[in-house]
């Protein structure tokens, strides 16, 4: 089993462009002790507070491997590289081999309730205007711890949530230059998670607004996780619990209702 990455082309990751996508066709480059690498996926992996999909990989003549996880490959330094492993069931690997060609396709139930979950996040940071100092998303549940001393109110929130729910805003996927990050820094809304920088463009995601000031958005930052395309598809989601954290951290747990 091959562990060289860097020998290895970027994996093209077309959850980027379209959230809502499935499956795809792919080719297996690599079947290595840490993962399967395709040569493009609508597998998200780990990353930005979200988790990473499961699925599973199926060929024509009738093999299927399950995915349990989805994760970036790590370098000889550790650092993340724009390769993405599909983490397999124990055993499972051993079916496939570089060259074949599967049919990638992921839980689609699962990672519906993470661009719920996730998009819902983004609405928190509307409603508890404080910076965020780590998050986690999961299919059950998302947690979102921000910088505050201030008590947060769990049904006031709540409401406001629903309210925004009903509103039924566009959610908006899109991108600016390095240089305009630069020069809005207060668009990072995360401490513990800094947007990607180095490749010119920086993934955006915008809830209600139409970008141009006229009409301002409740929510515009950087971010490169799977989304709704409309609030309103949020559905039933509540506060579920608020717990203070230290001195000055509050945290906000979000589930479903």
């Amino acid at each position: 089993m091959t562990t060289h990455f860097d020998q290895l082309p970027a994996t093209d990751e077309l959850f980027r462009a379209d959230g809502y996508l499935q499956s795809c066709q792919a080719t297996v480059l690599a079947v290595t002790g840490a993962g399967i690498v395709l040569d493009r996926t609508v597998f998200y992996p780990l990353g930005g507070g979200q988790a990473g999909d499961a699925g599973v990989l199926r060929t024509a003549d009738g093999r299927e491997v399950a995915i349990t996880d989805s994760r970036k490959a790590k370098g000889d330094e550790g650092q993340a590289l724009a390769l993405v492993l599909h983490i397999p069931a124990e055993g499972a690997a051993a079916t496939l081999q570089a060259g074949d060609a599967v049919t990638a396709t992921i839980d689609w139930e699962r990672r519906h309730r993470l661009m719920r979950l996730h998009t819902a996040s983004h609405v928190l940071c509307h409603l508890v205007p404080h910076l965020v100092n780590g998050c986690s998303i999961t299919p059950e549940q998302a947690r979102i711890d921000f910088v505050t001393n201030e008590a947060i109110d769990k049904d006031a929130i709540s409401q406001g949530l629903a309210a925004v729910v009903a509103q039924a805003l566009p959610v908006q996927i899109s991108s600016i230059t390095d240089a305009e990050l630069d020069a809005n820094p207060a668009l990072v809304k995360s401490m513990s998670v800094q947007p990607p920088r180095g490749s010119g463009q920086v993934r955006t995601i915008r809830i209600g607004g139409d970008g141009s000031g006229a009409m301002p958005a409740i929510d515009f930052q950087p971010c490169g996780g799977t989304h709704l395309a409309n609030t309103q598809e949020i559905g039933s989601i509540a506060i579920t619990k608020t717990e203070k954290k230290g001195a000055n951290s509050r945290r906000v747990i979000l589930g479903f209702i």
